[in-house]
């Protein structure tokens, strides 16, 4: 049974992908939906945005993943809908925002399976799944960690 729904998640992932690539042309391509969905610091570049999947508690969110010298950001592809606390239907982008500085770990044990997990410092997980290039994500996450501590040094 689960294999099924999985199944119909990915299916439904690249119909969305689809979806969202002749939505990226439309605006200007991944930097600039970088730049209208976070607020992007004086200096900070963007170094990769990955088409993933955010591991919820409701399944899996198809979205893009941008790794930038100052933060990971996700933002969903397409809405979600939610029950608010007065039991109405509200539909909202997912977006979290991790600056580099407060990642406290990383695993990238998994490249087989194309995921990896980011810890915060308030030992909040984050899973991020599917990628469509892992290796080249993988290899940008582990530089913007590099280039945040070798800033912190300098400081």
């Amino acid at each position: 049974m689960i294999d099924h729904m999985l199944i119909a998640v990915r299916s439904v992932g690249l119909s969305d992908s689809i979806k969202f690539e002749a939505k990226k042309i439309k605006e200007g391509g991944k930097k600039n939906i970088f730049k209208q969905k976070f607020e992007v610091g004086e200096g900070e570049k963007l170094l990769k945005a990955s088409h993933c999947c955010l591991s919820t508690e409701a399944g899996p969110v198809a979205g893009l993943l941008f790794i930038s010298t100052e933060k990971v950001a996700f933002c969903s592809q397409r809405s979600v809908t939610f029950k608010s606390p007065d039991e109405l239907l509200e539909e909202t982008d997912r977006k979290i925002e991790i600056p580099i500085r407060n990642i406290r770990g990383v695993d990238l044990n998994e490249s087989q399976q194309k995921k990896m997990t980011i810890i915060t410092e308030d030992s909040s997980e984050f899973l991020f799944m599917d990628f469509l290039r892992y290796d080249k994500a993988r290899q940008n996450l582990e530089e913007a960690i590099l280039w945040q501590s070798c800033q912190a040094k300098r400081s």
